[in-house]
């Protein structure tokens, strides 16, 4: 080794720690851990998880160099605690000293801000049982393959001795800790570990760790040995001003802990996308869970961008903290300074003229009345689209789904696709859904804008409750819960799919411009085809008190299709196939009410959420509206379109 993965490896081996019960000095060794932030230990779950069987608050025993201290769990990523198996993704384990950790003086080691997995050469360290005491190792090692979102692939030919699960991967290279090891392979060498990426999975706790993680090295500790993290790792020397050097990340970092957290994911990526120019980091985009993490978007690989690109989201990060009241006097002094050092004034103004977009402006302060949102159209905001395709041939009723996101730049990109073979009925949709769609609405909501959810379906299925869904089982006390009372849920019709015809889109601009609606029985009378239908002036609203799937709603339906609208409301209750009922002319009379609320086409989505809030929350008089289904279909953002030939039901 050079002498300086010999310092790096010192370092790393300060940080190191081995778990144990809290029982006397031969207390057999349970595994290995590491700090992360003063007082957090980092450690593999399955670790801890056969010693934690008789409850969670067990205190036991963390020790090191320098270290002897009592600890308990914190959190872990564990689902299920009585499995023998820790799935690879929730094999980590935050780990808490008990007492004042600032009495504990120790080593953390430096995490990276980049949420790109590893591969190629490490350092694999842990501790091993004596005897007579329980022995530190590291060993050379290399990532030869990745494993599902968080895995890590030992190459083999290296071997670990028993308890070094739980320790540190240290890479080299760029002075950062990348993995955990989690296990050997069995009979074989070589083994498996996880990227520290998957400590974004603890949510609230890792903005907690981390935050403590970056102030403890931005005061710039020194080890024992005189050395610290920073001047150890690759890159560019501390004097090198038209480079963004460790030390300017380090000192980036630590201010930024200092702020307010982020409110949401995409606060996040729209500060870093503006401060990218709008370019496009490569693969998929992270969890977004601090302002650090927006800093670990502003790479291409492993090399930082110009340093002009960090400053201006440092800029932009103090402009929404500003805004909202929090003092960043330190932070603007540090870019002001450190813009100074750089050699090249007359392009300062992409810093000091950085302004915050729309999107991360604070909303307007209208007093206690709820804002109406409007739904967004082209480029204005991000939307989440849901494709049920049904299934050729299947009966009964079966669908495959397609997730698309369009965050706001009009290019909707594929988010998953369903990998089943039989496609899902009706009522497995939800189970099915909740993982991915589920969690890219939580991802990709801002605080108080929910993301909104188009689900297309082909108009005989427009009966479908989407709004009616409910992903979490148990929710807040303060959370609506079902998908229609948290955010704006609208319709789409499947087979309008591609390229929209003129009919559409003239009706839909001519609704655009009106800022009054009426409602519109559907079917009108004595309408048979569908001049009726196309005849309708601009601000009217189709009205269906009947279902529009079936019978004479769907032919209806099909009519308005056909005659340009993508605006219909209709009732997703029972109806006789013909004659209305008493209680059909009071429906139509609450529509018509409610319409009257309304100051443009695009508020119609969301006035008709805080309907549906208001019924979840049982306030007021709303019970006529929640079987109320919304088709808003806008032909200005089309769905995409297919690229496969139709799916055929397996035989």
């Amino acid at each position: 080794m050079s002498e300086r993965e010999d310092r790096l490896s010192e370092l790393v081996r300060a940080a190191t720690v081995h778990l144990l019960a809290a029982g006397g000095k031969d207390t057999p060794l349970w595994g290995s851990g590491f700090f992360v932030a003063p007082g957090w230990v980092l450690t593999a779950a399955h670790v801890l998880r056969p010693h934690l069987a008789a409850g969670r608050d067990t205190v036991f025993r963390v020790r090191g160099e320098g270290v002897d201290a009592e600890a308990r769990l914190a959190e872990w990523l564990v689902t299920d605690p009585r499995s023998p198996k820790v799935p690879l993704a929730e094999d980590l384990a935050l780990v808490r000293l008990t007492g004042d950790p600032d009495r504990h003086a120790h080593e953390c080691v430096w995490l990276s801000d980049r949420a790109a997995r590893h591969s190629g050469a490490l350092k694999a360290c842990g501790y091993y049982p004596g005897p007579p005491e329980a022995v530190f190792r590291m060993v050379d090692a290399e990532i030869n393959g990745h494993e599902g979102t968080y895995g890590l692939i030992i190459k083999p030919d290296i071997d670990f001795p028993n308890g070094m699960s739980g320790g540190p991967l240290l890479d080299p290279e760029t002075g950062a800790v990348v993995g955990l090891i989690k296990s050997r392979r069995k009979e074989k060498d070589g083994g498996k570990a996880v990227a520290l990426t998957a400590l974004r999975r603890f949510g609230e706790t890792y903005r907690t760790v981390l935050a403590a993680h970056d102030r403890w090295h931005g005061e710039e500790p020194v080890s024992e040995s005189g050395d610290n993290w920073i001047d150890l790792q690759g890159g560019p020397p501390a004097e090198h001003t038209a480079a963004w050097t460790p030390r300017d990340r380090r000192q980036a970092l630590a201010l930024l802990a200092e702020l307010p957290q982020p409110p949401d994911s995409p606060t996040v990526r729209v500060a870093a996308m503006e401060a990218r120019s709008h370019r496009k980091w490569a693969g998929d985009t992270p969890e977004l869970w601090s302002w650090r993490d927006g800093h670990g978007l502003l790479y291409e690989g492993t090399h930082p961008l110009d340093p002009l690109v960090f400053l201006r989201y440092l800029k932009l990060v103090e402009a929404h903290a500003r805004a909202r009241g929090a003092d960043c006097t330190a932070l603007a002094d540090w870019i002001r300074r450190r813009l100074r050092r750089d050699p090249r004034p007359h392009l300062h103004a992409l810093v000091s003229g950085a302004v915050l977009p729309d999107e991360l402006r604070p909303p307007p302060d209208d007093g206690p009345e709820r804002v109406v949102i409007s739904y967004p159209g082209p480029g204005e905001g991000p939307v989440v689209a849901l494709l049920l395709d049904p299934v050729i041939g299947a009966q009964p009723v079966r669908f495959f789904w397609q997730i698309w996101y369009d965050s706001g730049d009009g290019l909707p990109e594929i988010h998953r696709t369903d990998t089943s073979v039989h496609g899902h009925r009706p009522d497995e949709l939800v189970q099915a859904l909740r993982g991915p769609l589920g969690g890219l609405l939580r991802e990709e909501d801002r605080k108080g804008h929910p993301v909104p959810l188009e689900v297309a379906l082909p108009a005989e299925h427009f009966d479908t409750a989407v709004h009616r869904w409910l992903f979490d089982d148990i929710a807040r006390l303060n959370d609506p819960g079902h998908l229609g009372a948290r955010r704006r849920v609208v319709l789409r019709a499947l087979e309008r799919r591609g390229e929209p015809d003129r009919l559409w889109l003239d009706r839909w601009h001519g609704m655009s411009a009106v800022t009054r609606f009426q409602g519109w029985r559907m079917p009108p009378p004595g309408a048979v085809d569908a001049v009726g239908y196309r005849a309708a002036e601009r601000d009217r609203i189709p009205v269906m008190c009947r279902p529009a799937g079936q019978g004479v709603g769907r032919v209806a339906m099909q009519h308005a299709l056909k005659g340009g609208h993508g605006v219909a409301l209709w009732h997703l209750g029972s109806h006789p196939d013909r004659a209305c009922l008493p209680e059909c002319d009071t429906l139509h009379a609450r529509v018509e009410k409610f319409l009257e609320t309304l100051g443009s086409l695009a508020e119609l989505p969301d006035r008709l959420r805080r309907v549906r809030q208001d019924i979840s929350e049982q306030r007021g008089d709303s019970a006529w509206a929640e079987p109320l289904a919304l088709l808003y279909d806008d032909p200005r953002r089309p769905l995409p379109d297919e690229d496969t030939d139709p799916v055929d039901a397996p035989l």
